[in-house]
């Protein structure tokens, strides 16, 4: 992605976000010589980084005719970014759910005005299949955030700040689901300085991407039955296999445990509330720290935590 598409994200977003904050986090350096960073996404209106990519993808159609709705899939945070973006730039939004759904995410997406639709169990095949049918009848635009090719560009807005606030990064840890947070940040991150090294993670339970980094082609799983659902994809695009093959120095899986442990480790330790997906980074980091460099940044992606996952933390 050229440069310049990050720079004109930047000016998009500086009208409706903050900036989020780089902390360090003293508790995850007591076994390691580095400097480990938490960016904090979960700051952001909706609980997480999403909003990022909605608003600037959205805000590039301003200007299209007729009914301005918007149309989206999604397991949760996508849908309440698209309903956010959707509520601050004057569109209508309508979200397609599965239906067994995160009920934070759900209340977002309905305080915020969007109308809400359920389709199939878990994953997000037959809820994506239904915003297709509906956008194509209805003329509405549908902002998939797996395959839009301005969406990353907002997402890559969070290295832009990274190095910004702490200009001698070494290593960056992404939690993957459908990668357009990761092929944003590394894009961003490589035009910065190609010496940086960007882990990408995903959950044992949802491997696709993993399998597809690692063989080098699309690789669909079966399910992906996984506490992070915001990391819950089956079906990788064959653009972005190839994306993250080219940007990403290495993928690592976490279990369901590791999540919840970071769940505890964060919540516990720095007072930082973060959904499981939003504790990828930080359970890869806890699990092997011999990644090299000094400085390094755990991005914490979402904080809406499920009342019965929260449960199953303090359980632990």
């Amino acid at each position: 992605m050229e440069w310049g598409k990050f720079k004109a994200a930047r000016e998009v977003l500086s009208k409706y976000l903050p900036e989020t904050r780089l902390v360090r986090a003293a508790s995850l350096e007591t076994e390691s010589e580095q400097q480990v960073f938490l960016k904090l996404e979960n700051e952001l209106p909706t609980g997480s980084f999403k909003v990022r990519g909605a608003i600037f993808a959205l805000s590039l159609h301003e200007q299209v005719q007729g009914k301005r709705e918007v149309v989206a899939s999604s397991t949760g945070n996508h849908g309440a970014a698209v309903a956010y973006a959707a509520k601050v730039l004057g569109w209508r939004a309508r979200i397609f759910l599965p239906e067994k759904n995160n009920p934070i995410k759900r209340k977002n997406i309905a305080r915020l005005g969007a109308a809400i639709e359920e389709r199939g169990t878990i994953d997000l095949a037959d809820a994506f299949q239904a915003a297709s049918v509906y956008a194509q009848k209805s003329g509405a635009y549908f902002l998939n955030d797996a395959t839009d090719r301005d969406l990353p560009a907002g997402p890559g807005t969070i290295a832009c700040e990274i190095f910004e606030q702490q200009p001698n990064m070494d290593v960056i840890y992404v939690p993957m689901g459908d990668t357009a947070l990761i092929r944003g940040v590394a894009d961003a991150t490589k035009q910065i300085s190609r010496n940086v090294k960007i882990i990408g993670v995903q959950s044992e339970r949802a491997p696709s991407y993993f399998l597809s980094w690692r063989e080098g082609r699309a690789i669909e799983t079966e399910t992906c039955d996984t506490i992070a659902d915001g990391l819950a994809t089956r079906t990788p695009e064959e653009a972005n296999v190839a994306a993250i093959r080219e940007l990403v120095d290495e993928v690592v899986l976490v279990s369901e445990e590791e999540m919840l442990e970071a769940i505890a480790r964060l919540l516990i330790d720095e007072h930082v509330v973060a959904e499981p997906a939003g504790t990828a980074a930080t359970a890869a980091f806890l699990k092997s720290r011999d990644q090299g460099g000094s400085n390094v940044a755990l991005l914490v992606t979402g904080a809406n935590l499920s009342r019965e996952t929260l449960e199953r933390v303090t359980a632990i």
